[in-house]
């Protein structure tokens, strides 16, 4: 739950239209009141006695009492917005919320038959507004030092009562709140994502990869964005950048520019300097080889984490997040997603309160690692999953000891982030090994179809087959664990179309759940459903390969034996049954 004061004005009845109207694009939904001053107020929405030009002259009256200097700006506007995946509040719980933010904020204190007037409306299901006159009854004007602090102080208790998600007040590392605006924008486009977010994302991977200023610029000008540097003009030197994404304008058909501080607090130009201000070798590395050099590193770095102190842990987390970054760039396409989604989620983990230390034997590691990932251009695409599984096994490793020292610093929702990343990383591992699996695979070869005998039951079609039998069959040490699973469902969906699709259901479950071992595994049948997945991924890729670019039998796991291409046989001339020869027509007569 995040409070956020906005603009402050002059014109009540002019707000009070907007929240109670349709919006800029038709986004209010059933704008109403749900709390006020006065609880006996008519809702201009609900009451025909009532209209939102009474409701703005009712708030207003202090102030046209008050005697004396009056407040330039006398409207107070604050919205109280929940997290997406939040649960949708009740009027009750909104207004319950209204009445206690207006409290901290010292705008109507609990028990104040002076307070100033306010009123909170709802026109969306995540958030509410409250609109509030800053002269008392009395003539005095409220005192509001600190009020953002103290309304985030009571929606930290609302969190925590209402089981909502949990966020942590003033460390100034949470992400920029994306404006309902720039998503409606982006709708309106037909953009997957507001701008913002395709710029933050953008950004990020130039800056985890650069190694210099003009390296930074030179991946922001090839990633198709536009750029502004800021150049002072006392000594012409470089002191920030600003980047817009082509074609998004505003009304004027002016570029809309985000400075690298709006789109991040570890985006501006001094932040991102900190990655190179101690450098570091990068070497190069054929793309077999790189996985394991980085592999190497990793793990290396994991067990240092935090081992030299409180500042060097935020350093050296931070430098973890752009080996995520970049890791998702270079990453096999069949886990890209994955490793991309991790490393949003690790975002807020890489941004540790507090002062950094940059030179750390964890960070110039994992800075070692993310170079030379970097620099092995001839990576971007290489689809060797086998290669890389060994690295994401590292990198799991190393976020799992990254959400242990956020623990240990009592940084909660750093860890929870962290948490996120390492469960999608390990998604990313299991798809990996059922792709290295299916590619490694030698099918048995399959039993003759015989016709069931008198009295028998005659196998089941593809699809038909009732899974648990697959399960016990293909893994009985762990066929008990697996069907009282909550993931079995899906695993058993996976199953059927694996079946349905030519596979031997047996043979492959078999086959991927010897690839690893499952003991330590939280969900087997989760992990199982992810092999599958890769498998599955895999084995439809090599099907949808040109026959040129095709792995070989031997690749595959077949025989081995190389069969010669076969010319297609001329037809044999038909011998046609007797008295069917053409008959002959009547003879010419000269």
């Amino acid at each position: 739950m995040i409070p956020q004061k906005l603009d402050e004005g002059n014109d009540t009845y002019g707000l009070l239209a907007y929240l109670y109207g349709p919006g800029r694009r038709d986004e209010h939904t059933n704008p109403h009141m749900i709390a006020a001053w006065d609880p006996y107020i008519d809702d201009p929405a609900r009451s025909p006695d009532m209209t939102i030009s009474d409701l703005a002259l009712l708030l207003d009256a202090p102030v046209f009492a008050m005697r004396g200097k009056k407040p330039k700006l006398h409207v107070y506007h604050v919205a109280v917005r929940n997290d997406e995946k939040d649960r949708i509040l009740s009027d009750e719980e909104w207004a319950e919320i209204a009445r206690e933010m207006m409290h901290a904020s010292g705008i109507a204190e609990h028990d104040d038959d002076e307070a100033c007037r306010w009123v909170a409306v709802r026109h969306a299901d995540d958030h509410i507004h409250l609109v509030a006159t800053k002269v008392r009854e009395d003539g005095r004007q409220p005192n509001l030092r600190g009020d953002i602090f103290k309304m985030q102080a009571a929606a930290r208790l609302f969190e925590e009562q209402l089981g909502l998600r949990r966020l942590k007040n003033g460390d100034k590392t949470a992400a920029r709140w994306r404006k309902p605006g720039e998503l409606e924008k982006a709708e309106r486009r037909g953009l997957s994502e507001a701008p913002r977010v395709t710029l933050q994302r953008t950004v990020r991977e130039a800056a985890a990869a650069a190694t210099s200023d003009a390296d930074f610029f030179e991946r922001l000008a090839a990633s198709g964005l536009r750029v502004k540097q800021r150049i002072a003009p006392a000594d012409g030197n470089l002191t920030g950048y600003s980047v817009a994404l082509p074609g998004d304008r505003n009304p004027e058909q002016t570029p809309i520019w985000f400075s690298g501080t709006r789109l991040a607090p570890d985006l501006s130009l001094p932040r991102i300097r900190e990655r190179w201000m101690h450098p570091v070798p990068a070497p190069r590395a054929a793309p077999a080889e790189m996985w394991r050099i980085a592999e190497e590193k990793v793990r290396e770095a994991a067990g240092r984490l935090g081992a030299e102190g409180l500042h060097h842990g935020a350093g050296e987390v931070a430098a973890l997040g752009d080996l995520i970054v970049v890791a998702a760039i270079v990453s096999p396409r069949l886990v890209r997603d994955q490793i991309r989604q991790a490393a949003g989620e690790f975002e807020r983990a890489s941004r540790a309160p507090g002062d950094r230390a940059l030179e750390g034997q964890a960070r110039a590691l994992y800075r070692e690692s993310a170079q030379v990932l970097s620099q092995s251009a001839a990576a971007v695409g290489h689809n060797n999953a086998a290669a890389a599984l060994g690295f994401l096994l590292a990198l799991v490793q190393a976020v799992e000891a990254a959400r242990r020292w956020h623990e240990a610093q009592e940084h909660r929702v750093h860890a929870q982030a962290s948490g996120r990343a390492g469960r999608l990383l390990r998604e990313a591992v299991e798809v990996t090994a059922g792709a290295s699996a299916a590619r490694e695979y030698r099918p048995r070869p399959k039993r003759s179809a015989t016709r069931p005998a008198a009295g028998q039951r005659a196998a089941a079609a593809p699809g038909d087959r009732p899974m648990a039998g697959v399960v016990q069959e293909a893994v009985p040490k762990h066929a008990r664990v697996i069907l009282a699973d909550p993931a079995w469902p899906t695993l058993r969906n996976v199953l059927v179309e694996l079946e349905r699709a030519g596979e031997d259901p047996v043979d492959v479950l078999a086959t991927v759940a010897a690839r690893r071992e499952l003991s330590s595994a939280e969900s087997v049948a989760e992990v199982l459903s992810w092999r599958l997945v890769g498998w599955r991924n895999q084995r439809g890729a090599t099907a949808d390969a040109p026959a040129g670019t095709r792995p070989s039998s031997t690749a595959g796991g077949g025989t081995g034996r190389s069969t010669a291409p076969t010319r297609k046989a001329a037809p044999a001339p038909r011998r046609r049954p007797p008295g069917d020869e053409p008959r002959k027509g009547p003879r010419r007569t000269r």
